[in-house]
């Protein structure tokens, strides 16, 4: 495990005042220490277990800002200006900022307890290896590194300026996500005046050094951080200001031409020639991963020019193209006529299924990346964001019916038994919500993020947890079974024939007997695996961020036939009529004979398609990154 919350420097001088926190110390009756992970001159970071989740292990990020000047008004001000930086922290809610839970002072020190992040940062990723990185990577990271400092230029009454922008503040969290750590609030701490250069030379904007910053100031350190992802070169060893001395392409020939016209754009000495902000940029970085997406207004139908579509075989027919506001990584549900599916611009649309035309949309507080589902006897329509909200809604006219808070963002997708809703939550609980009124019958704490939809077969309930394991309860709650990956198990759980088949980001594909938890064959694929499986014909159907949709035999896990793309597949497939459908990170949604693995037809979209398909009434209907929802002939 690799953290970086880190303060890089001297050791902190503990010759005044209080010690240096020693492990098994106790902060505030709560937070028991339990080593450093890192140590500055503004203090020292560390790990502690929080002491009220006796049943789970939950660790926290303790960072400790030393206060040690000996004039007295200094000090007080130093510690309001903390309190008043903690707060604005705690303000913040986006994915990629950690949480921050707790800020209290002490005699010299003051403490910021916050989300403990198990990662590497993109310093160590760039060390750890000697070929370029992937290009596709690199972008993704670009996009979501301009959506977090987007979010924070966007804060009102004025913008957050990060200041500090480098590979090492910016962390691969174990699920893939970029975090942003290191928020620079040991800048408090410092008893320079106006004028004193805060960042990191090589990444951060000129003007920066005569103490000035804007948003353009982060766009700047954006640029400095792909071009050194992308090339190799480390800007701290060499001279200041050279960017335009290095054009990427002729270090890195895989890197496409306008990829490398943005981070130029970016890495402009003077401000005004930069992107206004990372929100602009990011609009710029976009155009690379969908630049054929048609503008359709929202509600809006058509159908995609001739060249979008790869024709196989006979009778594909794109019906119609909905166009959201913005990324689609959400599975559609169709439901009496109604498409209903969720957007990262945290809308549920609801469109109709035969013509695509727009009904209503909910907006919730957080994008939407969990499938939406139909509780039929309450008419409502359920789903989780990441606002940590799990929101009821009347499936007819689209106004809110109740809400359900959990402590952590929701990406599960529910399942729906009984009058009641099972779903989890990066809070590590499993939740079931009576539907009729929306209270919480119970939850199970598994001790790790619940991103797998919940298989509830019979009596039992089967979920994965993003610690790798996979968990058996009974309808009341009340463990029965406990099975170990190696590691996460975002993959949703699927029952037949006495098993429960899923996959794991250790690149297996798991079959277990469902009523003991015994394993009854692996599968191992060439990486990880978090597409859900499906089954028929006797076979099992799973993609892999290899590239391949397997076809394995129910019984024994042995493949019958493998079909091959030309990216990751994160999709479900989804079995119908004797085929297969599912979509690529490639941008193509595929339909695959389910006897011989045999391409059918593949359809090519705008973006990359993560979710999953429904077929209904020979229809397919797929999300794209593109923005679009499309409905897809059979």
């Amino acid at each position: 495990m690799v953290d970086t919350h880190k303060f890089p420097g001297k050791q902190p001088d503990k010759s005044q005042g209080e010690s240096a926190l020693q492990p098994g110390s106790v902060l505030q009756g709560r937070y028991r220490i339990t080593g450093v992970i890192g140590v500055g001159g503004m203090g020292s970071v560390y790990q502690a277990r929080d002491l009220r989740f006796p049943n789970v292990t939950r660790y926290v990020a303790v960072k400790e800002m030393l206060n040690l000047s000996t004039d007295q008004s200094i000090r007080e001000m130093t510690l309001k200006t903390f309190e008043r930086e903690s707060d604005m922290l705690a303000s913040l809610s986006h994915p990629a900022v950690p949480k921050i839970y707790e800020y209290f002072p002490s005699k010299t020190r003051a403490y910021l307890v916050m989300e403990y992040i198990n990662g590497r940062d993109l310093e160590m990723i760039i060390n750890s290896s000697t070929d370029f990185l992937p290009v596709e990577t690199v972008l993704r990271w670009a996009l979501d590194l301009c959506d977090v400092l987007g979010y924070l230029h966007s804060q009102k009454p004025e913008p957050i300026i990060f200041r500090d922008v480098k590979p090492s503040n910016i962390m691969v969290d174990e699920h893939g996500q970029i975090r942003l750590v290191d928020f620079g609030i040991a800048k408090i701490f410092q008893e320079g005046q106006k004028g004193t250069m805060i960042g990191t030379e090589g990444y951060s904007a000129p003007e920066q050094y005569r103490g000035e910053a804007s948003p353009a100031s982060d766009v700047y350190g954006i640029g400095a951080t792909l071009h050194h992802l992308l090339t190799r070169r480390d800007p701290r060893l060499e001279p200041p200001f050279t960017f335009h001395e290095r054009p990427i392409r002729e270090v890195n020939p895989a890197v496409p031409p306008e990829f490398e016209a943005i981070i130029m754009k970016a890495l402009e000495f003077k401000p005004e020639d930069r992107y206004p902000n990372a929100a602009v940029m990011k609009q710029a970085l976009e155009q690379l991963t969908h630049p054929v997406a048609p503008a359709i207004s929202i509600g809006a139908k058509a159908v995609p020019e001739e060249g979008g579509t790869t024709w196989v075989g006979a009778g594909v027919k794109p019906l119609w193209v909905f166009e959201c506001e913005d990324e689609i990584r959400s599975s559609p549900t169709v439901y009496r006529g109604v498409v209903y599916v969720g957007a990262h611009d945290n809308n549920l649309y609801a469109v109709n299924a035969n013509d695509g035309t727009f009904r209503w949309k909910y907006p919730a507080e957080g994008r939407i990346v969990a499938t939406p589902a139909v509780a039929e006897e309450e008419n409502l329509v359920v789903f989780g964001s990441t606002d940590s909200l799990f929101y009821a809604v009347d499936v007819r006219v689209g106004q809110l019916q109740w809400t359900v808070r959990a402590q952590g963002p929701i990406l599960s997708t529910c399942s729906i038994v009984h009058g009641h809703a099972f779903f989890g939550s990066d809070d590590g609980n499993l939740y079931a919500v009576r539907l009729a009124t929306g209270r919480v019958q119970w939850k199970f704490a598994s001790g790790g993020a619940i991103r797998s939809r919940p298989l509830v077969a019979g009596e039992l309930i089967v979920f994965g947890t993003e610690i790798g394991d996979v968990v058996s309860t009974d309808l009341s709650g009340k463990m029965v079974w406990r099975f170990r990956a190696k590691r996460a198990v975002s993959s949703s759980p699927l029952e037949h024939d006495g098993l429960v088949v899923f996959g794991s980001m250790d690149w297996q594909v798991y079959a277990l007997d469902i009523v003991r938890g015994w394993k009854v064959w692996e599968f191992r694929t060439s990486k990880p695996v978090v597409s859900s499986p499906a089954y028929g014909d006797g076979k099992i159907y799973v993609g892999s961020v290899d590239g391949s949709l397997y076809a394995l035999d129910l019984a024994t896990g042995k493949e019958r036939w493998r079909f091959e793309t030309e990216g990751q597949i994160t999709s479900s497939p989804a079995f119908a009529n004797g085929a297969v459908y599912f979509g690529g990170v490639d941008g193509h949604v595929y339909s695959v004979d389910a006897k011989n693995g045999r391409l059918r037809w593949k359809f090519k979209t705008g973006g990359p398609v993560p979710g999953s398909p429904a077929v209904v009434d020979g229809v397919v209907y797929i999300g794209s990154m593109d923005h679009a929802l499309y409905a897809l002939k059979a």
